[in-house]
């Protein structure tokens, strides 16, 4: 597991590599990541928008960012959680992946929240620092 804390906003992030949607011998690797967002703010909080920095073995780097999560731009008041999944193929056995939420506050104020960097490596595979 994963974990940073930004402005009393936590966040968890566990991945799992999906052995049935990979295909090593065609180069395609496939990982599922759960997250967890907790607001232990004393104020309500809206997630906005994500950004991603995804980089395999190789060092090529692909930069995701858009609206909310998985489709919904939660509310988190204080003391709530909000958990999801989604996904992240590579051509690489192995590689890393980072980024940040955008929170709003009631009065329209945003804010950046660290998603921490965290570890796609294939089970029982050699390490890599990428």
């Amino acid at each position: 597991m994963y974990r940073a804390i930004t402005d009393d906003i936590e966040v968890n992030i566990e991945p799992f590599y999906i052995e049935e949607q990979s295909d090593p011998e065609e180069s395609r690797y496939v990982w599922i990541y759960r997250v967890s967002i907790a607001n232990h703010s004393q104020q309500t909080v809206q997630l906005r928008s994500r950004y991603w920095k995804i980089t395999d073995a190789t060092g090529k780097i692909e930069e995701v960012s858009g609206d909310g999560v998985v489709g919904e731009e939660p509310y988190l008041a204080p003391g709530d959680s909000y958990q999801y999944s989604s996904g992240c193929p590579l051509s690489t056995p192995s590689g890393f992946m980072q980024g940040h939420y955008i929170m709003e506050k009631p009065d329209g104020t945003r804010f950046n929240i660290r998603i921490p960097a965290f570890s796609l490596d294939i089970p029982n595979g050699r390490r890599v620092l990428n």
